[in-house]
C-alpha cells in the first residue's frame, strides 16, 4: 500500500481554512470584501459573542443565480479572474476561490442570494464541510451569509481564540477600515444587538471619518493631496494635526487601489514628516488613499492580502512624505485658527477655595519694579493690575475702560488709523454743535468707539489678538471664534527653530569681546573635532587652546551669551545619543537644542507688543502645531466650548 495518498476535500478545506480563516475577523473580511466586489451600496454586519457563535453579513449587491451559487461553494471558483495573467491587473479586493468552502468547512454555514430580475432566490446550507443542501427560497435582493458556531468541529483552533471582547474588537477595527476605504457604501455594524458603527455612505471620506471618530477628530483634520500624472500616482485622504495623537498606529489606515494594507514605507514616510512635531510616543490619525497603476504593485505577497509590494518603493515613500509635509504646512491666510489644538470635552469644576475680590473703586496696585518689566502703555498697565490714572490711588471701572480704549488706539496701527478716522468725524460733528466741551466729549467717545470698532474689525478679519498673560508662562488670546492659550516658550522655540532652519548659509553669529574658555573630556573633544563644520553652521566658532580646551570666539546672534556653553554641551549630548545619524538629523537636533535654549522661558513677563509678535510669527511658521520636541504650542476653546463650560444653552454671540 502506498504511503502517499490524496487528501479528501473536507480535509483540504480545513487545511486551507488555516490560512483563510484565522479568527472571526477573517471571516468578516472575506465576506464583506465579496459584498463590496458585488457592487453593494449597503452592508450590514451582525455578530454575537465576538463572532464565534453568530455572524451575519447582509448586502444589497447584485446577488447570484442558482448556478452561480452552486459554483461559489466549490474550491478555486471565482468570478474575478480567468487566467494567470489576470493576477497582474487585479482590480477587485479578492479573487480567492476557497473563501466560502473553507468558511463552510469549519462552521454551520448558510447563504441566501437573489439577483435582480429573479422572483426567487437560492439558499445554500452547509454544516462542517458536509454535502451542501441547495434549494430555492425567498430572499431579498443581494446576498446574506450567516456563519454560526465557528470552529465547532476544530476545537484545537477554537481554543486559541481570544476573549469575545477581543475578537469583537478585531472585527470592529476591520469594519472601520473598510468603511473608510469605501465611503460610498453605508455600513452598519451591530455587536450583541447594539449598534456599534454607522456610516452615511455619502461618498465623502470626511463624512465617514466624522461618523466613526466623532467631531473632535474631524475638526482637527488636514487634507492630503498629491498627484503625479507621469507615474500615474495620486494621493488623497486626511491626517490629524500633530496635537491629535494616539499611542499606537491603530487608527492609521492605508488604502492602495481600494485595498486596505499595511506598509512600512508609508508609515515611515509619515513618521519622518512628523518627527519634529510629535512626541516620540505619539502617532497621528491617518486615512491615506493611494492610487497607482495595478501593474506597479503585487498583492500576492501575503496570504491575506494585507501587505503589498511596490515596483518602486522609494517613489511611494517620497510621494507620501511630500503629501504629509504639504498638509501640515498651514496656508498663510488661515493663521493660527487652523493649527490650534481643539480642547476635547472641556470640563470645569467649581473651586471650593475662598475667592477674594478687590472693589473696583479701591484696588491694591501692584508695584512695578524698575529693575524688571515695566508696562510700556496704559493699556498694558491696566491689564497687569498696576496702573493708576493721573496719580490717583484708586481707579474706577469707567476710567479703566477709557484708558484701555485710548491706549489701544495708539498701541496698534490699525487702532490708531481707525481711531483717527472716527475721531475726525466726531470732531466735525462737534464743531457743527459749536460747543468746545461737547466737541471734546464727542471726540473722546469717538476715539473709544474707534478702538472698539477696530478691535471688532481685527476679530472679524480672523486676527488673533492677545488679551494677557497667565503665570508669566501662557499667552491668552482671542479671535472672533474662540479663546486661545499659547505656551510662550514652546511657541518661541518653534519660531526660532524655523528661523534657524531657513538659514541655508548658517546661523548669523556675533563675535565675543571677551572669549570664553571651555574644557571638555576626551569624548566631547573628539566630537567637536569631528563635527567642526556643524558647530560653525550653528553659529558657534571655537578654537583649540589645548588637548581638551577650546576658546569660544563667536556665538549665534539670537542666543544669550551666558547660555552658550550650556547649549554646546547639550548639543554634544545629543551627538552622543544619535550615534550614526545623518548630517541632516544631527543638524535638526542641534537646531532644536539651540532654539530651546534661546527661546523665551516660562516665567518671563511679556508686554502686549511682544505677545502680538509671537502670535504673528507663530502663524507664519511652517509647523506651528508644536515645538521641535513635539509639545503643543497652542490650544483652542471655541465659543461653543465656553458656552458648555458655563452651562449656557442656546448660546448665540449675535443675540
Amino acid at each position: 500500500m502506498s504511503s502517499i495518498h490524496v487528501l479528501d476535500d473536507s480535509t483540504i478545506n480545513k487545511i486551507a481554512a488555516g490560512e483563510v480563516v484565522e479568527r472571526p475577523a477573517s471571516v468578516v473580511k472575506e465576506l464583506v470584501e465579496n459584498s463590496i466586489d458585488a457592487g453593494a451600496k449597503k452592508i450590514e454586519v451582525e455578530i454575537m459573542a465576538g463572532g464565534t457563535s453568530f455572524l451575519r453579513v447582509t448586502d444589497d449587491g447584485k446577488g447570484m443565480t442558482e448556478e452561480d451559487a452552486h459554483l461559489a461553494i466549490l474550491r478555486h471558483a471565482t468570478s474575478k479572474i480567468r487566467e494567470a495573467a489576470d493576477l497582474q491587473t487585479i482590480g477587485t479586493l479578492g479573487f480567492r476561490g476557497e473563501a466560502l468552502p473553507t468558511i463552510a468547512s469549519v462552521s454551520r454555514f448558510s447563504m441566501k442570494t437573489r439577483p435582480a430580475g429573479s422572483d426567487l432566490g437560492t439558499e445554500v446550507v452547509i454544516t462542517g464541510g458536509k454535502a451542501p443542501d441547495i434549494h430555492a427560497a425567498g430572499a431579498s435582493l443581494g446576498t446574506t451569509i450567516k456563519v454560526e458556531d465557528l470552529f465547532f468541529n476544530t476545537p484545537a483552533r477554537k481554543k486559541f481564540l481570544k476573549t469575545n471582547h477581543t475578537e469583537a474588537a478585531h472585527i470592529s477595527d476591520f469594519i472601520t477600515k473598510l468603511a473608510l476605504s469605501h465611503p460610498e457604501i453605508a455600513f452598519r455594524f451591530m455587536n450583541n444587538n447594539k449598534m456599534a458603527l454607522v456610516t452615511p455612505g455619502s461618498g465623502k471620506l470626511y463624512d465617514a471619518i466624522r461618523a466613526i471618530y466623532g467631531k473632535n477628530v474631524s475638526d482637527s483634520l488636514l487634507a492630503l493631496a498629491l498627484e503625479n500624472p507621469d507615474e500615474g500616482l495620486r494621493i488623497s485622504g486626511y491626517i490629524t494635526k500633530p496635537s491629535m495623537l494616539k499611542s499606537t498606529r491603530g487608527w492609521q489606515t492605508f488604502i492602495v487601489n481600494g485595498r486596505i494594507i499595511q506598509s512600512r514605507a508609508i508609515a515611515k514616510a509619515i513618521d519622518n514628516a512628523y518627527k519634529s512635531m510629535v512626541p516620540k510616543s505619539g502617532y497621528p490619525m491617518v486615512v491615506l488613499c493611494l492610487d497607482v497603476p495595478p501593474r506597479t504593485v503585487d498583492v500576492n505577497v501575503h496570504p491575506q492580502k494585507s501587505e503589498m509590494k511596490f515596483e518602486d518603493e522609494s517613489l511611494i515613500f517620497k510621494a507620501v512624505y511630500k503629501a504629509t509635509l504639504d498638509a501640515v504646512r498651514p496656508a498663510q491666510d488661515l493663521g493660527l485658527q487652523r493649527v490650534a489644538a481643539v480642547v476635547d470635552r472641556p470640563s470645569v469644576q467649581m473651586t471650593q477655595e475662598p475667592m477674594h475680590f478687590v472693589p473696583a473703586t479701591a484696588p491694591a496696585p501692584r508695584p512695578v519694579s524698575t529693575a524688571g518689566y515695566a508696562p510700556r502703555t496704559p493699556y498694558e498697565a491696566v491689564h497687569q493690575g498696576g496702573f493708576v490714572p493721573q496719580g490717583s490711588g484708586t481707579v474706577s471701572f469707567a476710567d479703566a475702560q477709557k484708558e484701555i480704549a485710548a491706549s489701544r488706539a495708539t498701541h496698534y496701527p490699525v487702532y490708531e488709523e481707525a481711531a483717527q478716522n472716527v475721531a475726525e468725524a466726531g470732531q466735525g460733528g462737534a464743531t457743527m454743535a459749536s460747543a468746545d466741551a461737547n466737541a471734546a466729549t464727542a471726540a473722546g467717545e469717538a476715539q473709544d468707539a474707534a478702538a472698539i470698532a477696530a478691535e471688532n474689525a481685527m476679530l472679524s478679519d480672523g486676527a488673533v489678538i492677545p488679551i494677557g498673560q497667565v503665570n508669566r508662562t501662557y499667552i491668552i488670546a482671542q479671535d472672533a471664534k474662540g479663546l486661545y492659550i499659547v505656551d510662550q516658550h514652546a511657541a518661541h522655540e518653534r519660531i526660532l527653530f524655523d528661523k534657524f532652519s531657513a538659514e541655508a548659509d548658517g546661523i548669523p553669529s556675533q563675535q565675543l569681546l571677551v572669549h570664553q574658555m571651555m574644557t571638555f573630556d576626551a569624548g566631547d573633544a573628539a566630537l567637536i573635532e569631528g563635527h567642526a563644520d556643524l558647530f560653525v553652521h550653528l553659529g558657534f566658532r571655537m578654537e583649540a587652546a589645548g588637548p581638551r580646551d577650546y576658546r569660544l570666539t563667536e556665538v549665534p546672534a539670537d542666543i544669550p551669551v551666558a547660555e552658550a556653553e550650556d547649549i554646546i554641551r547639550e548639543i554634544l549630548t545629543n551627538l552622543h545619543d544619535l550615534h550614526a545619524a545623518s548630517a541632516a538629523e544631527l543638524r535638526k537636533h542641534a537646531l532644536a537644542t539651540t532654539a530651546c535654549r534661546a527661546a523665551i522661558k516660562a516665567g518671563e513677563e511679556l508686554n502686549f507688543q511682544q505677545m502680538q509678535i509671537i502670535l504673528d510669527e507663530l502663524s507664519r511658521t511652517a509647523y506651528p502645531f508644536t515645538c521641535p520636541h513635539g509639545r503643543p504650542t497652542i490650544l483652542k476653546f471655541s465659543t461653543d466650548d465656553l458656552a458648555k463650560m458655563f452651562k449656557r444653552t442656546g448660546f448665540d454671540l449675535k443675540k
